[in-house]
């Protein structure tokens, strides 16, 4: 035989190997996430040490390094004394530790509860509430103060009412409502005033008898709790009340010290959500001054993001805001003088990430290449020299150096594994990071994902991620999952890499597809003001336009195209399988919103208004409306003790479709909450495969997965 002939077949050898390779499939555990493939871990970088050294934590020795930007020597980092002090609360006292002192008993009331123990800028001090009022102890002498005397169980200091931990303060605030005045001298708080506010019981079974949880729950229309902004000298003294009446229909937004600690920025706004203030306060006397006035038709987001930056100069804030239709970023003085827009287009600003006040420019993020990916850019003071400093089509996590400089990103796309990278501050890349893609990657052969878009009749190009089935033939019928969220400004659609959870499905010939609508934030705020008074409308419109769209293609099942969603994805998907039943066959709703009126103050009238007002609009958008048109199989499940959207909801619901005969499904899961608890997690889980394999792919759930 000739050297030609070895030649050809070693060629044809290795084909045939690569072929093979190639079609090597993910197995159970790896298809379904639960153990590494396609991918490996890799260490992620928690921020900066200082301008040449960034933190990473090493995954194996479970310990944070601090690696040079230009020789990447990597040792470890300790944290700057003024950061590893640690308070905490431990069998209902306070402590504090030191590094790695021994902890130090700071309060001896084991009998009473301190809540969100909180270490004064200067270390000396540490505040805390206790049976709703405010307090705080020396840390060196362990003398106690408190601030407030007239705690209840419908007033509280320091500690958040419902609707203001849960819609306009957040919830990792804990309930949380003081704040540290940058110079340690004054604490400042909310009063809460619930007297007014409804009680809401939420049955607890456990025990023989059960037991009741009563939460103070303004819903639409209902009377809010009155609120008042306070001041107390950390020595103790005299409450000094802000100047404004708790007796007014208002929201109190997060508050914000100025550096030298002179006075506090108030946000306030009126019930309707339409007018927004910024009020500067003197500590010392209360006394109010306006510097900012915002009017929108519709409403404005009082939430607890960043709104407002206050810059070291002392003389200049940077404001948040999206009041052209866009999110965008404006310098203004502190007396309240617009000096001119930082940015402006029609595209969104997504976080502040350094303002370098010495060369006068800011490093943010933003969704602007696309409205799916966000990167990194730099841009001056007045607004010159906008520069794009991240790459590529991917969406991107980045963290800034101190000094502006540098900075590393965490990046990827629904095609690429991530990858990280540090860049210096022109964009040019100085090192390769990391990249998660595993070795064997290319031996797979896995579902891809690609970004797409749908069209509206009226001109939309709604986005959307699409995975494909593994063995994708389109000449064959395929079932669909439907994921969707579906709230205002909440779109899920991301140009991101999405593991392997979704591989599972794909070997089984499901198509996935998540869209959102034109009111999740990829149009602005032009396009969520749509929903204005008519929550349900826009978003079901687009969501059976893209059902319609599915349905019009070869490759998709005519009558196995299921939505699943959770909160306000439980709500649409209810008004899938009900206003939109001819369009969607199945569904599984998590915790869902069934109607509005059920729903509290905050969230829902700022996009519809109370019920009082906008009677139609509740009407329109309850789910109760369009029962009489439910076909198909719904699963709903709720956690008996939600008290975000209460069980309420599902209750309304399963009598209006048990009083017509119609067929569901329904799961409590009790003593759960709006996410459901870990067994009751596991649980759910295999019920949603049961559900897919049942109606989808009509056939026994396979032994592994049972």
């Amino acid at each position: 035989m000739n050297k030609s002939i070895y030649l050809l077949i070693g060629a044809f050898l290795l084909f045939t190997y690569q072929i093979e390779a190639q079609t090597k499939r993910l197995d159970l555990e790896q298809s379904l996430g639960l153990k590494p493939s396609l991918t490996k871990t890799i260490n992620p970088i928690q921020g900066w040490a200082d301008a040449q050294h960034y933190i990473e934590y090493d995954a194996q020795t479970r310990q944070q390094y601090q690696v040079h930007i230009k020789s990447g020597e990597r040792t470890p980092y300790t944290p700057p004394p003024s950061s590893d002090v640690e308070v905490y609360v431990g069998n209902n006292d306070v402590f504090i530790r030191r590094g790695a002192d021994d902890p130090k008993q700071l309060t001896h009331s084991p009998d009473e509860e301190e809540k969100n123990p909180t270490l004064s800028p200067n270390n000396q001090y540490v505040a805390f509430t206790r049976n709703n009022d405010l307090y705080a102890i020396n840390v060196s002498d362990g003398r106690e103060i408190r601030y407030t005397s007239d705690g209840t169980d419908v007033i509280y200091n320091g500690w958040a009412s419902w609707v203001y931990f849960e819609e306009i303060l957040g919830r990792p605030t804990r309930y949380k409502a003081f704040w540290w005045a940058p110079d340690s001298k004054t604490l400042a708080f909310m009063r809460f005033d619930d007297t007014q506010v409804p009680m809401f019981p939420i049955y607890g079974s456990t025990g023989q008898h059960g037991y009741l949880e009563q939460t103070r729950y303004p819903k639409a229309g209902d009377s809010n709790p009155e609120v008042k902004v306070g001041f107390v000298p950390v020595g103790g003294g005299n409450v000094v009340w802000a100047d404004f009446n708790e007796k007014d229909d208002q929201y109190f937004g997060t508050p914000y010290w100025s550096y030298n600690s002179n006075n506090l920025m108030v946000q306030w706004m009126n019930r309707d959500q339409t007018n927004l203030k910024f009020y500067q306060v003197n500590p010392q006397t209360g006394a109010k001054k306006e510097i900012y006035d915002e009017h929108q038709n519709e409403w404005i987001d009082l939430d607890h993001s960043e709104r407002i930056t206050y810059l070291e100069d002392n003389k200049h804030y940077i404001l948040k805001s999206d009041k052209t239709g866009w999110a965008h970023y404006y310098l203004y003085t502190l007396d309240g003088a617009l000096v001119n827009p930082i940015t402006q287009g029609e595209w969104q600003v997504s976080s502040l990430e350094l303002v370098d006040e010495k060369n006068k420019t800011i490093y943010f993020t933003a969704r602007k290449e696309h409205s799916a990916t966000v990167d990194l850019y730099r841009v001056n003071y007045n607004g010159k020299n906008l520069r794009r400093l991240t790459f590529g089509d991917y969406t991107h996590q980045a963290q800034v150096a101190p000094d502006g400089k540098h900075f590393i990103t965490t990046y990827s796309n629904v095609g690429t594994p991530t990858k990280v990278a540090l860049l210096d501050n022109k964009g040019k890349v100085v090192r390769k990071l990391a990249d998660s893609k595993a070795d064997d990657f290319d031996d797979y052969m896995y579902a891809k994902t690609e970004l797409i878009t749908i069209p509206t009749p009226d001109g939309y190009q709604l986005p959307a991620t699409i995975t494909w089935p593994t063995d994708f033939d389109e000449t064959k019928p395929h079932p669909v999952i439907f994921s969707i969220y579906g709230g205002p400004n909440a779109g899920n659609v991301r140009n991101t890499w999405k593991g392997t959870a979704n591989q599972h499905w794909a070997n089984e010939g499901i198509i996935q597809i998540s869209v959102d609508h034109r009111a999740s934030g990829h149009f602005g705020k032009e396009g969520v003001a749509l929903m204005h008074r008519q929550l349900g409308h826009w978003e079901m419109e687009d969501y059976i336009t893209a059902a319609k769209w599915l349905k019009s293609k070869s490759w998709v099942a005519k009558d196995k195209l299921l939505i699943t969603g959770h909160s306000y994805g439980g709500y649409m998907t209810c008004l899938a399988l009900t206003k939109g039943a001819d369009y969607f066959d199945y569904g599984i709703a998590g915790a869902p919103v069934t109607g509005w009126e059920l729903y509290d103050t905050h969230y829902t009238e700022r996009f519809m208004d109370t019920p009082q007002d906008n009677p139609e609009g509740y009407k329109n958008g309850s789910v109760l409306t369009y029962v009489d048109n439910y076909k198909g199989v719904l699963r709903i499940m709720h956690g008996s003790m939600d008290d975000n959207v209460h069980m309420q909801n599902t209750i309304q619901l399963v009598d209006a479709l048990t009083n017509r005969d119609k067929h569901f499904e329904l799961m409590i899961y009790p003593g759960s909450r709006h996410g459901f608890a870990r067994e009751k997690s596991a649980y759910d889980r295999k019920e949603r495969i049961r559900f897919y394999y049942q109606y989808l792919l009509e056939k026994p759930v396979p032994e592994g997965l049972r």
